[in-house]
């Protein structure tokens, strides 16, 4: 990301004398490629520091599977279980912490972008290395970074673009974010609509404080 590129993406996203924000919590509805599309409800809380809580209900069937991904003082975990009682998912660990890491660092240029001067290692790095695509006015289009993680299908970890593309935006106390997102790995290869895609989500509500 340019000096210049993201002058233009904070004079756009960040209103003239708005406080300056330390976190936000996102509330957002949507849905997840796990095998087929399921929907789900969610909410983020997101902090400068790159720390965050993302809580979600998604229904499987028509069955719901609760629970949340979690990043937090330099250490990751997903927790999910059916009916927020019978275990699916658990998982933490290094390989873990540090795809959330990039997680965190496409999130706040994103939907923090009060934050992005003040991320901590190692998300500062992974922010400044990201690819912004703006329209004129610093509306944000796309944005893609490189991101540890397996995808499904892949036997091992590896470091891979990762990548949103943005739709509609909205305000919310002095923040313009976007509130339309879909998301995945292999971005801006044919892989990506293929099978790297497997998250689409609409912003509903956002607090910053």
């Amino acid at each position: 990301m340019t000096p210049e590129t993201l002058r233009i993406y904070l004079a756009h996203a960040i209103k003239p004398g708005t406080p300056p924000a330390t976190q936000v919590r996102i509330e957002m509805h949507g849905q997840i490629r796990l095998g087929r599309w399921w929907p789900f409800k969610a909410y983020e809380v997101l902090r400068r520091s790159g720390d965050f809580v993302w809580a979600a209900t998604v229904k499987v069937y028509g069955l719901p599977i609760r629970g949340e991904d979690r990043l937090e003082n330099g250490s990751a975990s997903m927790n999910w279980r059916l009916f927020g009682l019978f275990p699916v998912v658990s998982a933490s660990g290094p390989d873990v912490t540090r795809s959330a890491q990039g997680r965190a660092a496409g999130e706040l240029v994103a939907w923090l972008p009060s934050a992005i001067e003040g991320a901590g290692e190692p998300i500062a790095a992974m922010i400044a290395q990201a690819r912004l695509t703006l329209n004129p006015e610093g509306r944000l289009r796309s944005l893609v970074l490189r991101r540890w993680g397996r995808p499904a299908g892949e036997k091992q970890h590896a470091e891979l673009d990762f990548g949103i593309f943005a739709g509609e935006e909205r305000t919310f106390g002095g923040y313009t974010i976007p509130t339309r997102i879909r998301a995945g790995w292999h971005f801006g290869s044919p892989r990506f609509e293929r099978e790297g895609e497997f998250f689409q989500a609409t912003v509903d509500r956002a607090v910053y404080r």
